[in-house]
C-alpha cells in the first residue's frame, strides 16, 4: 500500500431524468472515488473505512475489491450505509445526505490502524469531516502521519451539510495547518472564502501550515500555489463532457500518483519538486480528471488511457501566473 484514503463510503443515487423522483444507484463517496482512481492509475491503494453489513455495504466493499483496492482496514458494523441523493443540473450538482449514525460515520477503531511503512500519502476529507466520532479518529490519523507521510486534504464541502459556516470555515484553516496538499476547486474556494481571490484563499492556507495548494478550476485547468514561488497553471485537456461527478476527486488521485512517480515519498520532498515536476504532475491529474468526465458517474481512467491521451497531446511548457 503506497497511497491511503480514509473517508466516506456511500451509495450514490443519482436522478435518472426519465421522471420525478427517478433514481439509479452507483457506489460512491469522495474518498472512495479517489481510492478507486488511484487503484486504476496503478498504485498499491488502501481505503479506511467502516461499511455496513447491509446489502448496499456488501456492494460497496465488492466494488472496492474488484478495482484492487486494500480493505485490510475496513471493519464491518449492522449501523446502515449512508446514501447519497443527486440531482444533476446545467449549473452544478445539488445534494442529498443520510449519514447520521451510518457504518463509516461511526468510524472510531481503537487503536489506532497502522499503516505499513511504504504507505506515503494519506487523503482525507469531505463529508467523514461532519460525522462524529469519524472525523476526530481521522484526524488522529493524520497527526499520527506527521512527517512520516504526505498528508492531503480535499475539503470537498457540501454546504447542505454544515450547520456552522463560520465554524467550519476555522475548522478547514485547522486542517489545512494539518495537511501538506490541500486540493480545493474554485466552487470550495468561493463557500470557504466567498468573494476573496482564489490566491488570496492558497495565501492563508499557505500561511496556516500547507506545503502547496492546488485549486481546480473546472474545464479552465488547475493552479498550483506554493510559498515563495509563483503560482503554476495547467490547462484542461479538451474532451466531450457526459457528467462531472468524481473529476475533482480523480484529478486528487491523480496528482498523488503523479507525485509519487516524481519521486515524492515524504513531506519534505514536495518543496524540493521543481516547476517542471509540478506541472508535470498537475497535467496528468488533469488529464485523469477530464477522462472520468466522458463517462456518466464517477469513472476514473485506467493509467494507460491517461497515458495514451497525453501522448496525442501537444508537450505543454510549465506555465507560472502572473
Amino acid at each position: 500500500m503506497r497511497i491511503a484514503f480514509m473517508g466516506e463510503a456511500l451509495i450514490d443515487f443519482t436522478s435518472s431524468g426519465a421522471a420525478d423522483l427517478a433514481f439509479e444507484g452507483h457506489v460512491g463517496g469522495s474518498l472512495l472515488n479517489a481510492a478507486i482512481a488511484c487503484a486504476r492509475l496503478g498504485q498499491a491503494t488502501g481505503f479506511l473505512t467502516q461499511l455496513s453489513t447491509d446489502l448496499f455495504g456488501e456492494r460497496i466493499l465488492a466494488y472496492l475489491q474488484r478495482n484492487g483496492v486494500d480493505t485490510r482496514f475496513v471493519p464491518r458494523s449492522a449501523a446502515p450505509s449512508t446514501l447519497a441523493f443527486v440531482e444533476r443540473t446545467p449549473q452544478t450538482n445539488r445534494y442529498a445526505f443520510y449519514a447520521s449514525g451510518s457504518a463509516d460515520a461511526t468510524w472510531s477503531p481503537q487503536p489506532l490502524p497502522e499503516l505499513p511503512l511504504e504507505c506515503a500519502f494519506l487523503h482525507y476529507g469531505s463529508i467523514a469531516m461532519l460525522q462524529q466520532p469519524a472525523a476526530a479518529r481521522i484526524l488522529d490519523m493524520v497527526r499520527a502521519s506527521a512527517g512520516r507521510r504526505v498528508v492531503v486534504l480535499d475539503p470537498n464541502v457540501r454546504p447542505s451539510l454544515i450547520d456552522d459556516m463560520a465554524r467550519y470555515r476555522t475548522q478547514v484553516a485547522q486542517w489545512a495547518g494539518l495537511s501538506d496538499v490541500v486540493k480545493l476547486s474554485d466552487e470550495d474556494a468561493e463557500l470557504l472564502a466567498p468573494g476573496q481571490p482564489l490566491g488570496a484563499v492558497a495565501a492563508a492556507y499557505l500561511a496556516a501550515g500547507a506545503r502547496a495548494v492546488v485549486v481546480t478550476q473546472g474545464a479552465d485547468g488547475a493552479t498550483l500555489w506554493r510559498a515563495g514561488q509563483a503560482p503554476l497553471a495547467v490547462a484542461a485537456p479538451r474532451v466531450p463532457v457526459a457528467d462531472t461527478i468524481g473529476a475533482g476527486d480523480t484529478f486528487t488521485a491523480g496528482l498523488s500518483v503523479a507525485l509519487l512517480a516524481q519521486g515524492v515519498e515524504r513531506p519534505a520532498q514536495l518543496g524540493a519538486l521543481d516547476d517542471a515536476g509540478w506541472h508535470s504532475a498537475m497535467r496528468f491529474a488533469a488529464t485523469a480528471a477530464a477522462l472520468n468526465c466522458t463517462h456518466e458517474g464517477a469513472d476514473p481512467p485506467t493509467l494507460a488511457a491517461v497515458q495514451a491521451l497525453l501522448a496525442c497531446m501537444e508537450p505543454a511548457p510549465a506555465a507560472p501566473v502572473s
